[in-house]
């Protein structure tokens, strides 16, 4: 149950961003919505709010008091939206600008990692298919080639071949001109949701992946019952606490507060965890996996939205206006 402590009319008036502008805008709709009606199940003066319909500078005029980011992707995953909330004073979920925008980038993201010691694939970034082949080269198949700043595995291709490398950075660089290539760790796929700020931070249960065919794209992600959610994990003994513990590991290297979900791979062979990204506004769909991993705990939906709009704040919590 959540924290009994939490006085929901304490909360004020609260906006529930969702939809925007970037390419996950369907799935940012069904997540906000979600919330929207779990936290007015649960008595809070929650309203719905689309910054690709309005402008953000109405949140102040309107009095909203606090924010619940239920954005993905660009313009709202990435630092952006988190530096004009800043500017209003009007406290919001999930990390602040700086960890926003570094997450989102997938490139910056590896790089603090690696010199933290913490475990990621190999990768090269690149800009035309020749050098996305020359990556291939060097990183063997099968390959991954990914948009930087982009998620839901949108833009994303599986090269298997040379004669693939061509088709795939084009996909990918049609969705952001930056481009990545990436090793394929063969293996189970897991993600780890994190809770709370700090000190209080503490990593949930593993939940482990089975899409059909090991294909988790985006039909399997959110629109078919197919893929299948183990939690319980099922992982040998010892390696889901190993998981959490590199998981939390790297939210903290991130500066990462309020919540998050990394998404990790363990090699079959060496049954080695290898980070992939981190998702600071997770999805909250009825395909999505901090709630499934919430509920393992006892949390229901409801509670975690509430939990999460209760942690609600900003890089400056001196700016927050007068009367929130």
């Amino acid at each position: 149950m959540v924290d009994q402590m939490i006085d929901v009319k304490a909360l004020g008036k609260v906006a529930v961003l969702m939809g925007g502008r970037s390419a996950e805008r369907e799935v940012s709709l069904m997540s906000g919505n979600g919330v929207l009606a779990a936290l007015r199940a649960r008595g809070v003066d929650a309203h719905a709010f689309d910054p690709a319909e309005r402008r953000l500078d109405e949140l102040a005029r309107e009095g909203f008091d606090r924010c619940f980011i239920a954005l993905h992707g660009r313009f709202g995953e990435d630092g952006t939206v988190q530096g004009a909330l800043e500017l209003l004073g009007i406290p919001y979920t999930g990390p602040g600008v700086m960890a926003s925008s570094v997450a989102m980038d997938k490139l910056m993201t590896k790089r603090i990692w690696l010199a933290e010691g913490l475990p990621t694939p190999a990768w090269r970034q690149v800009h035309s298919a020749e050098e996305t082949l020359a990556a291939f080269e060097a990183l063997g198949a099968p390959m991954i080639v990914k948009p930087v700043r982009e998620g839901s595995t949108i833009g994303l291709t599986k090269v298997m071949t040379a004669e693939q490398c061509e088709a795939a950075y084009a996909l990918a660089s049609s969705q952001d001109p930056m481009v990545m290539c990436e090793q394929f760790i063969d293996g189970d796929e897991v993600t780890c949701p994190v809770l709370g700020t700090d000190a209080q931070a503490r990593a949930l249960p593993v939940i482990r992946i089975v899409a059909p065919d090991g294909n988790y794209d985006y039909q399997n992600k959110y629109f078919t019952d197919d893929t299948k959610y183990l939690v319980p994990c099922g992982l040998p003994a010892g390696e889901e606490e190993a998981i959490q513990a590199i998981v939390l590991k790297a939210y903290r290297t991130l500066g990462c507060r309020g919540w998050a979900r990394a998404d990790v791979m363990i090699d079959r062979r060496t049954r080695r965890p290898w980070l992939l990204e981190i998702n600071t506004s997770p999805g909250m769909t009825g395909h999505s996996l901090v709630p499934m991993s919430a509920r393992a705990t006892g949390l229901s939906y409801e509670d975690l939205c509430v939990q999460v709009l209760a942690g609600a704040a900003l890089d400056n919590p001196s700016a927050i206006r007068s009367g929130a």
